[in-house]
C-alpha cells in the first residue's frame, strides 16, 4: 500500500474511531458524560475543552504531515503547526487538571505519563523549528503525533485486551463482564503508549535518510 494513500486511512480510521467518542459531550449536557463527574461544574467543562482541543489537535496533526501543504505552502503548513502546538498545550493543562480526579493509580499515572510527553516532545518540535533545526523538528513532531494517537490507538486495543483478560482467566469472567472492562480500561493508555512508542522510534529509524535529506532541503 502506498505511503500517501495508507496515511488517509490512517486519517479516516482515527476521526471515525474520535467522532463517536465526543458526540455525547457535543450536547454540553453533564448528564450525557461517559466519566463519573466528581464535580460537574468544574470538571465537565474542563473535560469538553480537554476533548475539544485534542481532537483540534490529531486534526491539525494529520495535515502538518501531509507533503502538499508542507512544500507548496509552507505559510499554511506553519500556520497548522501553530495551531496544532497550542491546541496540544491547551488540552495538555487541562489533562493535568482531569488526572486528579482518576481513582485508579495505575490509570492516574499512564494519563500524566502521556501528557507529559505529549507536551514535551511538540514544544522540543516546535522549538527546533524555531532555531531552524527542521529534521528535529520532523522527529519531534513524529514522536508527538505518535502520542496524540494513543488516544485512538487505546481504543481499538480495547477489543484485543478484553480477549487477553478472558483468555487470561479461562474465559470464566470472576468479577463479571463489567469488572472486565473496568481492569482493561485501567491499562488501555499504557498498553497504547509503549506500542505507539515503539512504532514511532522504528519509523524514525527506518526513515532517517529520508528525515536527513528533507531536513536539509527545508
Amino acid at each position: 500500500m502506498k505511503p500517501k494513500i495508507s496515511w488517509w486511512i490512517l486519517a479516516v480510521v482515527s476521526i471515525g474511531v474520535m467522532i463517536p467518542f465526543m458526540v455525547p459531550y457535543m450536547t454540553l449536557d453533564p448528564a450525557d458524560s461517559r466519566v463519573v463527574l466528581a464535580t460537574p461544574a468544574l470538571q465537565y467543562p474542563v473535560l469538553v475543552a480537554h476533548i475539544g482541543f485534542a481532537f483540534v489537535a490529531l486534526v491539525a496533526g494529520f495535515l502538518q504531515f501531509v507533503d502538499r501543504i508542507r512544500l507548496n505552502h509552507p505559510r499554511l503548513h506553519r500556520y497548522v503547526g501553530k495551531v496544532y502546538v497550542c491546541c496540544v498545550g491547551a488540552s495538555s493543562i487541562l489533562a493535568l487538571v482531569l488526572v486528579g480526579y482518576v481513582e485508579h493509580f495505575a490509570k492516574a499515572v499512564s494519563f500524566l505519563t502521556l501528557t507529559l510527553l505529549w507536551l514535551a516532545t511538540s514544544w522540543r518540535g516546535y522549538r527546533s523549528a524555531v532555531r531552524g533545526d527542521y529534521r528535529a523538528h520532523r522527529i519531534w513532531m513524529i514522536r508527538s503525533f505518535g502520542f496524540t494517537l494513543v488516544a485512538v490507538s487505546a481504543r481499538l486495543l480495547v477489543p484485543l485486551l478484553l480477549l487477553i483478560y478472558a483468555a487470561f482467566h479461562r474465559f470464566t469472567l470472576p468479577g463479571g463482564r463489567e469488572s472486565m472492562v473496568q481492569e482493561v480500561l485501567n491499562v488501555n493508555i499504557w498498553v497504547g503508549l509503549v506500542l505507539n512508542m515503539g512504532i514511532v522510534e522504528w519509523v524514525i529509524l527506518s526513515r532517517e535518510p529520508i528525515l536527513r535529506k528533507r531536513g536539509a532541503a527545508e
